[in-house]
């Protein structure tokens, strides 16, 4: 019978039956598992639910299965029969048993169901303690806790239901910024595994330097165009005006200054990492940036990246004009240019992912279904859906749900 031909109910089958939990503890091993089931298959029971986890090679096994029907003329119980069963078993094996009885499966989950994502360099347990408090503070239930990595930083991810996602969002956002840690929430649901459009900005993202900076150094006006830039990304300054004006500082460049400044520039920690994975998932990836097509055109080769658009520094005889040409990019136009990448992918805007870390990045953050503030300045932090201030940039992933295996698993893949 196919999923479309079960018939309709308003309830689970045997939400009220006996049921017991078979929970095991010890020493990790192959075969743990398989003996468990083969022990309980004697007894005709139905595998209900199942959850096992391994930490430092300690194994903790719960079975939820149905409780066993007496065997026709005993005088025991077969309930009775099992426990002594899986006990000795157990023992055999130097593990421990707990058996429970009890009636049905879990308790239904509370509407609104969130993942929470937490970067801890380290996390320490008054993190861990003071997060799990405003989880449940919010209504919220804590369903489930895995790792997704331990290293470059941990990333811990919660399952809660019983609160809406904004009401999460609202009430863990301040104890980040007091714990100093990085917390995302995210809803849950398919459309998490689904996104398949990144976008980011270029300077102070998937590059350490600002560009502009790197050609005035070469004009010897870097300080003031250095002036100039932070203003402007904290949002002080209009960026089309501010563009124009550190531009017009470089006129009479030597083109071939073009190639030197592509050599300076240094890639962020993690970039290499964050796209390459993303791309062997199968995801879409582009940049958008206010510096220019001499560079970022260099770094779309060397990523492999989808997408990629920036200003064009104009060069007429071999010299930097001290203009631009064409639209600038600018905070609306990176709006509108990953509108434009995701429907070139075919991707809903929901199922996009911003990163940026200046004030043009904005409207970019809150067009994507995910914007990621990455080491930002204050105002793209407070407005961003989630931060990241940790100086790795693969650390995006577990954002995605992406673990740190899948990580590695990816970079043994071909392509």
């Amino acid at each position: 019978m196919s999923a479309s031909q079960i018939p309709p109910a308003t309830a689970v089958p045997g939400d009220d039956l006996p049921t017991l939990l078979v929970k095991i503890f010890g020493k990790d091993r192959p075969g743990i598992t398989a003996g468990l089931f083969d022990t309980l298959a004697a007894y005709s029971v139905d595998v209900v639910d199942i959850e096992q986890v391994v930490t430092r090679g300690r194994i903790t096994l719960c079975a939820l299965v149905t409780a066993p029907s007496p065997a026709e003329g005993s005088t025991g119980t077969s309930e009775g029969d099992l426990r002594a069963t899986v006990h000795s078993w157990a023992e055999s094996l130097n593990l421990q048993a707990e058996i429970i009885s009890g009636r049905g499966d879990n308790r239904p989950r509370g509407t609104g169901r969130s993942h929470v994502t937490v970067l801890g360099h380290p996390l320490t347990a008054e993190t861990a303690a003071a997060i799990a408090a405003a989880i449940t503070a919010t209504g919220g239930n804590i369903d489930r806790i895995f790792r997704l990595a331990k290293y470059p930083v941990t990333a811990v991810e919660f399952a809660v239901s019983g609160a809406a996602t904004e009401a999460l969002r609202s009430v863990l956002a301040p104890e980040a910024a007091r714990l100093g840690v990085d917390i995302a929430v995210v809803a849950a649901g398919l459309q998490r595994r689904a996104q398949r459009l990144v976008v980011m900005d270029v300077d102070s993202t998937l590059i350490q330097d600002e560009v502009i900076e790197l050609f005035a150094a070469h004009a010897g006006c870097e300080a003031e165009v250095a002036e100039v830039t932070a203003a402007a990304m904290r949002g002080e300054l209009d960026f089309e005006q501010s563009l124009h004006a550190r531009v017009e500082l470089l006129g009479g460049l030597d083109a071939s200054v073009v190639e030197a400044v592509r050599k300076e520039v240094r890639l962020t920690p993690g970039a290499r990492t964050l796209v390459r994975t993303l791309k062997r998932l199968g995801y879409q990836v582009g940049v958008v940036s206010g510096g220019f097509t001499q560079v970022t055109d260099a770094l779309q080769e060397e990523l492999g990246l989808d997408f990629a658009s920036a200003n064009t520094l104009e060069i007429v005889d071999g010299k930097l004009t001290g203009r631009v040409t064409g639209d600038i990019v600018d905070r609306a136009g990176k709006a509108r240019l990953l509108r434009e990448f995701a429907q070139q992918a075919g991707v809903p805007l929901a199922q996009t992912v911003a990163i940026g870390d200046g004030a043009n990045d904005l409207d970019m953050l809150n067009t994507a279904g995910l914007g990621v503030a990455f080491n930002a300045k204050p105002v793209v932090r407070e407005a961003a859906h989630t931060a990241v201030n940790v100086p790795f940039l693969d650390t995006v992933l577990y954002l995605l749900g992406i673990t740190r295996e899948e990580v590695e698993a990816a970079d043994t893949l071909v392509g």
